[in-house]
């Protein structure tokens, strides 16, 4: 499909999402520098022996499971791929006569696209969870032509998909050769693809508010803007 057929509402949906994800990588920068002025404080206070490096651990794990256990723990959920070269190619697999048993369960297996497949326009990744394959209910792959089990962007499918072999993927087959299909490991981990919120606290908890309030200046001076 060429840029300009697709709908209306992909387009802005998919621009508002590449805005927002522009947005957090620019908190991610700012939070970076932060964290780098903490360890250096952090340093400079073990240096002067005002702590110690395990009593600041202890701490540090004590506040990492508080966190934890309220939900406090900031993840975006955003991935995007980036390749390494592949020095083997892939062992061949002679998917005609497996696919009745096996009924394409790789391309029901999640993984991140890299930037180029975004750009391109031609692979779908899911809005709802940028920037991994889309799939559908089903967890099969959104490009999958269900019935005949084969792919509708053959040429242009991630290259995920063109390195990936499963002729050593345990996960699939307990024995390759013989067929025999590991269907306790898909049972476990191949299920029904469900719309899942992730909750954020619209409100903060008053038990949560620091306490803390600084001391006026002597001398503030006049209020910027």
């Amino acid at each position: 499909m060429k840029e300009s057929d697709k709908p209306e509402w992909q387009e802005q949906v998919e621009r508002g999402s590449l805005f927002t994800h522009t947005a957090l990588s620019k908190h991610s920068a700012h939070i970076n520098e932060i964290e780098s002025f903490l360890y250096g404080m952090i340093e400079v206070m073990i240096q002067k022996g005002i702590t110690s490096p395990e009593e600041f651990q202890k701490v540090v794990a004590k506040v990492r499971e508080e966190m934890f256990q309220k939900g406090e723990v900031a993840n975006a959920g955003v991935a995007l791929r980036v390749d390494h070269p592949q020095e083997e190619e892939p062992i061949p697999v002679n998917c005609e006569e497996r696919i009745p048993i096996c009924k394409a369960v790789c391309c029901q297996l999640e993984f991140a696209l890299n930037a180029p497949e975004i750009e391109s326009g031609k692979v779908k990744w899911d809005l709802g969870r940028p920037y991994f394959i889309r799939r559908g209910s089903n967890c099969y792959c959104s490009h999958l032509k269900q019935e005949e089990k084969k792919c509708s962007i053959y040429q242009d499918r991630p290259s995920v998909c063109k390195k990936y072999s499963c002729a050593q993927d345990a996960r699939i087959w307990k024995d390759f050769e013989k067929m025999e299909l590991n269907e306790e490991w898909i049972a476990e981990n191949i299920q029904e693809h469900k719309m899942k919120f992730q909750g954020a606290p619209m409100f903060i908890q008053e038990e949560h508010v620091s306490s803390y309030e600084p001391e006026p200046e002597e001398d503030p001076g006049e209020a910027t803007s």
